[in-house]
């Protein structure tokens, strides 16, 4: 038996035309009806690294009882010159998150995967302590088990009051060893034994893995990095995932 926090998770390839650009993580998420691709918002369109891919792929799993068995699934980004993702603002500016709606239809008729829900999210009246531990899976460097086409998992904790936005931007801080292809990782915290009953996934779905965070004046010889990330709050997607959304 695979862990179905495994099986939420997608490795990202993004492309310009038949170029390859860039890895990166994601992960699925389903709203009543709808299938949903998360993932950062500067993994499809980022000014500051003229970053612009047209298309992206993911691996699905075709056979639950045999992971090795996979293929490739490509979505377009642009509808006659119209970006098909969804994108959040808020009064502080940009928020590095982005959905992707998946054509079920399109998908492989044995497609393996699990998907986070609004079940999963937090509540206003849970309380996430300072520390917790955290997973946070996903693909780092593009590394992975590439037999089983599986992400690994990722130590990290609650750098941050959870439930506040750090320096009033939509994200709070996660203390863990982070690398590049992480961006679009799903945060998660293992849900207690009498909130996880009869889900497939017993984990709450806290943020969304951007970036790591240093500080400008840092010493590049004397002083190490801080280690420290920002995870935008996983709440975002419920007005991503709208009907409303514009």
């Amino acid at each position: 038996m695979i862990d179905s926090i495994l099986l939420t998770a997608a490795r990202i390839l993004t492309f310009s035309g038949k170029q390859p650009l860039t890895n990166a993580s994601g992960f699925f998420f389903r709203r009543d009806e709808r299938l949903y691709l998360v993932t950062s918002g500067h993994v499809l369109h980022d000014e500051v690294t003229k970053h612009f891919p047209d298309r992206i792929e993911i691996e699905i799993h075709t056979d639950a009882d045999n992971l090795a068995e996979s293929t490739g699934f490509s979505m377009l980004l642009y509808n006659d010159s119209q970006s098909v993702w969804r994108q959040g603002s808020d009064g502080a500016g940009s928020i590095d998150v982005a959905v992707l709606e998946i054509n079920q239809t399109a998908l492989p008729e044995r497609a393996v995967y699990a998907a986070f829900t609004p079940d999963h999210l937090p509540r206003s009246t849970d309380i996430i302590p300072l520390g917790s531990p955290l997973l946070i899976m996903g693909f780092p460097l593009g590394f992975h088990d590439t037999l089983h086409h599986i992400p690994v998992a990722r130590h990290a904790i609650v750098a941050s009051s959870y439930g506040f936005r750090f320096q009033g931007k939509g994200y709070f801080l996660t203390d863990g060893r982070m690398h590049r292809g992480s961006s679009g990782a799903p945060v998660t915290l293992q849900m207690p034994p009498d909130h996880s009953k009869e889900k497939k996934v017993p984990w709450y779905l806290l943020g969304i893995h951007s970036a790591r965070i240093d500080v400008n004046h840092r010493d590049l010889e004397l002083d190490e990095g801080l280690g420290l990330n920002c995870a935008w709050y996983s709440d975002i997607l419920m007005a991503l995932t709208s009907n409303k959304h514009s």
